[in-house]
């Protein structure tokens, strides 16, 4: 590794730590506050379990608390939080150990960058521009890159695939088990990285390339197998379709039994409307005016299998996002799926870039590269001030709410958000409405229902004063409601818990 790659990767990771120290000072988002509750749990030694209920996929019977976690997400990424907070906790606390965990893996994104485009055929020079890019994330990417969420696994993860990916894809063995191994490990940080696998199906039908196929195949079968069969034993997930790809709101997404229906016509146009929106995502993920360096680096080096298969993953996912699951897709999943390919993009950037460039004079060409890292640098400082904006705002928000929710569990809109900040068990509200909520409340013990100025559309009317006889008169704080529940009040549910508790729920 030379210096100059030593150098950027110190400068960027202090700009990491920067960002991390006084901007993304807390989870921010359902996804990562839910990935370090169970985190947290993981490192004390209580497994891969929840001690709330952040969406009925995880507790589709009323299970009791604490339920088995990652029904949904992927565990990777609390796995490496675990990791953090098992060494670190004592001395900087849970988030921060958390978070230092996903730094050391982001440390390494100008690396994988800088390995990339040198694989891909760039000058060392341009390298270091790719390492630049990637390290800066630019808009969004900048303070993903120390979220608690899976952004930086993925990033490496993937770059590390693509590289593998081409010595298998000249028939390499090892190479082929690494890249099995290597789209596991994308799988376990993000569903849709089994879809990486393709790419491996593909060698596995060419004569030079079918050893390292099959066994980069059977390498990453059975990483998934191993899995799919933890949720086999667990129970399954009945409703999984009714939730992900047949989703007619997505706030059904969070009932308990999502029973809306959609027609062909919306089912259509949601399809289509996602699509285009996870286009706009995807030239603003590049800053609009690298799309044009991407295009230039991928027609040079279309050749390589790696490139190839970069330009088929990227598109297969783009299709599987916005045509299976569109409504999560335009919901931040199609942008989390970016991750595994922003590193080897900025590499196919940076040999665009000096393709193009080569004909300049050496005046232009500097010109060119600052402008563009300034460009990355202001987007990314303009990243972190709407990160501050959107969640720390709301963050702040809840906090000062907290310490006006009655003793005792409680329902709301975020159930891993608010376990985290309210520190005790909490319950999302059902989407099916206040019926359904009565009954996770009289089941799990819960004190009180707190509502947000954001909430579920079966609770407009509670929000609006129209209180159902079991909830008293709220306490408000800013925006937010909180409903102390009442007593000796009996409700009809229209579905069983496991254990079997009978139909009346009695609420306490």
């Amino acid at each position: 590794m030379s210096r100059a790659l030593v150098g950027l990767s110190l400068a960027l990771l202090a700009f990491r730590v920067l960002s991390a120290a006084f901007v993304v000072g807390q989870p921010g988002f359902t996804d990562a506050f839910y990935y370090v509750d169970v985190a947290r749990r993981l490192a004390h030694g209580q497994g891969l379990t929840a001690d709330f209920i952040w969406n009925f996929l995880e507790a589709s019977h009323l299970e009791q608390l604490p339920i088995a976690s990652h029904r949904f997400w992927m565990p990777a990424t609390t796995v490496v939080q675990a990791a953090g907070i098992a060494v670190l906790e004592p001395a900087i606390g849970t988030f921060r150990s958390a978070q230092a965990a996903i730094i050391a893996v982001a440390a390494f994104i100008p690396a994988a960058a800088y390995a990339a485009a040198r694989s891909v055929g760039a000058s060392s020079r341009a390298s270091l521009v790719a390492a630049a890019l990637a390290g800066i994330g630019a808009g969004a990417l900048a303070p993903a890159w120390v979220t608690l969420d899976s952004f930086a696994i993925a990033a490496i993860v993937g770059t590390l695939f693509f590289m593998a990916f081409a010595r298998a894809a000249a028939g390499d063995l090892r190479a082929g088990a690494a890249s099995g191994l290597l789209v596991g490990l994308l799988f376990l940080a993000r569903a849709e990285g089994a879809l990486f696998g393709v790419a491996l199906l593909v060698l596995a039908l060419r004569p030079p390339s079918r050893a390292a196929g099959v066994a980069g195949s059977a390498v990453a079968l059975a990483i998934g197998a191993g899995w799919l069969a933890r949720g086999v034993v667990l129970g399954g997930s009945p409703d999984l379709l009714a939730r992900t790809v047949l989703l007619a709101r997505y706030e059904d997404f969070f009932a308990i039994d999502p029973t809306a229906t959609v027609d062909l016509a919306t089912m259509i146009t949601t399809r289509l409307g996602a699509l285009g929106s996870d286009l706009v995502v995807v030239f603003f993920s590049l800053m609009a005016f690298l799309a044009f360096p991407l295009v230039i680096g991928v027609r040079g080096a279309w050749g390589q299998p790696a490139v190839r298969a970069f330009a088929g993953l990227a598109l297969l996912i783009y299709v599987a996002e916005g045509v299976i699951w569109p409504l999560h897709a335009t919901r931040g999943s199609y942008f989390h799926s970016l991750a595994a390919f922003y590193p080897f993009a900025m590499a196919l950037v940076a040999l665009g870039g000096e393709t193009w460039l080569a004909r300049r004079n050496a005046r232009t060409r500097r010109l060119a590269t600052s402008t563009t890292l300034a460009a990355a640098a202001a987007l990314a400082v303009f990243g972190l001030a709407t990160w501050d904006s959107v969640f720390n705002a709301g963050y702040r928000v809840r906090l000062d709410a907290a310490d006006a929710i009655p003793a005792g569990p409680f329902l709301a809109i975020d159930g891993a958000a608010w376990r985290w900040i309210a520190d005790r068990p909490a319950l999302v509200t059902p989407a099916d409405g206040p019926d359904a909520a009565a009954c996770v409340a009289a089941r799990y013990g819960a004190k009180s229902v707190v509502l947000e100025a954001t909430h579920f559309s079966a609770y407009e009317a509670v929000y609006r004063g129209d209180l159902p006889t079991w909830l008293a008169a709220p306490i408000e704080r800013g925006s937010i409601r909180i409903y102390p529940i009442r007593g000796d009040i009996h409700i009809f549910c229209a579905f069983r818990a496991s254990p079997d508790t009978g139909p009346e729920a009695v609420v306490p």
